[in-house]
């Protein structure tokens, strides 16, 4: 009974787990990368393009200056707990 119920939970667990899980900034940077793209797609002059691509990097800045600092902060903290192997 419990080998059973292990094979039909397995492949639900697989399925509906993620390969991997992404950070709130690879997020935030995707999401800057896709108003660009949807900006660019509506632009008709070039001053058009280069609103689009100004609005992107102040977007990509406040990802680096939001999400990104905190996710670096976390990270090299957890890096400090971790005791050093010899």
């Amino acid at each position: 009974m419990n080998v059973t119920l292990a094979f039909a939970l397995f492949p639900i667990l697989l399925l509906g787990a993620p390969v991997f899980a992404q950070s709130p900034c690879v997020n935030c940077l995707k999401a800057a990368q896709e108003q660009l793209k949807q900006c660019l797609g509506n632009a008709i002059s070039q001053e058009d393009k280069n609103s689009c691509a100004e609005r992107q990097q102040a977007k990509a800045t406040a990802c680096e200056s939001g999400e990104c600092e905190i996710e670096r902060a976390i990270s090299q903290n957890y890096n400090d707990v971790l005791p050093q192997k010899k």
